[in-house]
């Protein structure tokens, strides 16, 4: 009898020890992985029923608040003005929770988990108030926004505003854009069908194009080609370089053309300065080829090629980092490709904010500023949580190269793209990529005023017929416009 009491014993005990450590390894081990599970209601009832902090524009437009409602979850994500705002915000929704955009990037904060936001939590223990999530100012200026996006209107583009001396991104638009309300609804079964809706559209809304696409740099990639002329110290705007009307790819027969006889110099030179402002194929794939792919490579990883490009970095633990993908421009090419990828064709790609933070870097003396779309977090109460300072992201060329640039670029607009002209000034270069089956994509890069910029701007406008001043040269001055008035 006393055997079997002693086995009954045992056993018991065992099943306590399996069942603590069973709960332990739920509740401790995997909670953070069973609460972010979309099937688990209770953690999905409570995330809801909490009001979620808004974002806002930098006037203090709400762009995304959480509002009272009368069905179980409590509190509606409600985006204004959604497909506007799409590429800044992402969204929230109950099948996929947070989701690209502030939304992720900044969860923690938004839902009042943050461990910043503990003494918030405290209080709401003692005086028995409702927990609230931090709000998130950004930087994005609501007529900037609007205006990038009527410009592009339907056609497949992107455009991004930078304030030169600060990194503040003051406009991020991604065309065809989507609207996030309907992913945002209650409905389980609404919500899917809705993302796969705009999974499935044409142009693939979902796509934020400003970061997350490549596009080959046309032209506009002279600029880091002329960065690295001028830095090496071998080459002013006055040096007269080979042009000509043509010029055969090193051990090929391919010939490469201008579109303008101005771009083939005279008796087969052109000066440095003239070749940026015809924007001259054959002098610039001459002058990469000359200057070698090490020089080039080495300036464009300067300005951020080859690297993610960190946007918003919440610091918050299981929150993501925003980040635009790595530019590319190849390590090692042969002559014939390196003469190619010289003119912005080939085998280098680059993302619209990377194209932005070049003219930005002209802009700001050579030192452009690590991209920022946060001002400032503040608490429930107002109080200022966390405040966003300006860094300089490297220091990627001399303020001498930094100023020659800028009179290259304010001659391209003065003598090659008279109907991007402003009178505050403008320095901008334009390009067009060609991507096949005679369609381009269009690119203007370029700041204002350009002798005190206050915003650097580049749009690219993909699949289009056009060249990139008459494609996407529009749409920059719009903008420019507006941020000027």
């Amino acid at each position: 009898m006393n055997k079997s009491l002693r086995q009954l014993f045992t056993a018991v005990i065992a099943l306590f020890v399996v069942l603590g450590l069973s709960t332990t390894w739920i509740t401790a081990i995997r909670a953070k992985e069973l609460n972010s599970d979309a099937r688990n209601r209770r953690s999905l009832y409570a995330e809801y029923g909490t009001p979620r902090g808004s974002i806002l524009a930098s006037d203090g437009t709400v762009i995304a608040e959480s509002t009272p409602v009368t069905d179980s979850f409590k509190y509606q994500r409600v985006y204004t003005d959604g497909p506007t705002y799409a590429a800044i915000t992402g969204y929230y929704s109950i099948t996929s929770r947070s989701d690209r955009g502030i939304e992720a990037s900044r969860n923690a904060l938004l839902s009042g988990q943050s461990d910043s936001l503990w003494l918030d939590r405290v209080k709401t223990l003692f005086t028995g108030s409702e927990t609230k999530g931090a709000s998130i100012e950004t930087s994005i200026d609501p007529d900037l926004q609007k205006t990038a996006l009527e410009a592009l209107g339907d056609r497949e583009g992107a455009v991004v505003a930078i304030e030169p001396s600060t990194g503040r991104i003051l406009a991020m638009v991604s065309t065809p854009s989507y609207d996030p309300n309907p992913l945002a609804v209650h409905d389980g079964s609404q919500a899917i069908a809705a993302y796969q809706s705009a999974v499935d559209a044409q142009g693939n809304p979902m796509l934020n194009r400003t970061t997350s696409e490549h596009y080959p740099p046309g032209s506009t990639f002279k600029l880091v080609v002329a960065a690295a002329a001028l830095e090496s110290g071998q080459y002013k705007t006055d040096t007269m370089i080979p042009a000509g009307s043509s010029y055969t790819l090193p051990g090929t027969v391919t010939n490469l053309t201008n579109t303008t006889s101005q771009a083939a110099g005279s008796n087969g030179q052109i000066s440095l300065k003239d070749a940026l402002t015809w924007s001259s194929n054959t002098a610039f794939a001459q002058l990469g080829v000359a200057l070698g792919n090490q020089k080039i490579a080495e300036q464009a990883r300067k300005l951020g090629f080859g690297s993610a490009i960190t946007v918003d970095d919440s610091q918050s633990g299981g929150d993501i980092t925003l980040s635009a993908i790595a530019s590319k421009f190849p390590d090692t090419a042969s002559d014939d490709k390196l003469a190619l990828a010289s003119i912005g064709q080939g085998d280098d790609v680059i993302t619209p904010l990377q194209n932005a933070l070049v003219a930005a870097a002209v802009a700001n003396g050579g030192k452009p500023m690590k991209p920022t779309l946060v001002d400032r977090v503040r608490g429930a109460d107002l109080s200022v949580i966390s405040e966003t300072k300006a860094s300089v992201m490297s220091q990627a060329f001399s303020s001498s190269t930094a100023s020659a640039l800028k009179d290259m670029m304010v001659s391209v607009v003065n003598s090659d793209a008279p109907s991007l002209q402003l009178s505050q000034g403008v320095a901008a270069k334009t390009g067009t990529a060609q991507i096949g089956n005679g369609s381009n994509d269009g690119w203007t890069v370029g700041f204002a005023p350009a002798d005190n910029p206050r915003i650097a701007v580049a749009v690219v406008v993909h699949n289009v017929k056009g060249f990139g001043v008459a494609t996407a040269g529009p749409v920059m001055k719009r903008v420019m416009q507006e941020a000027l008035k």
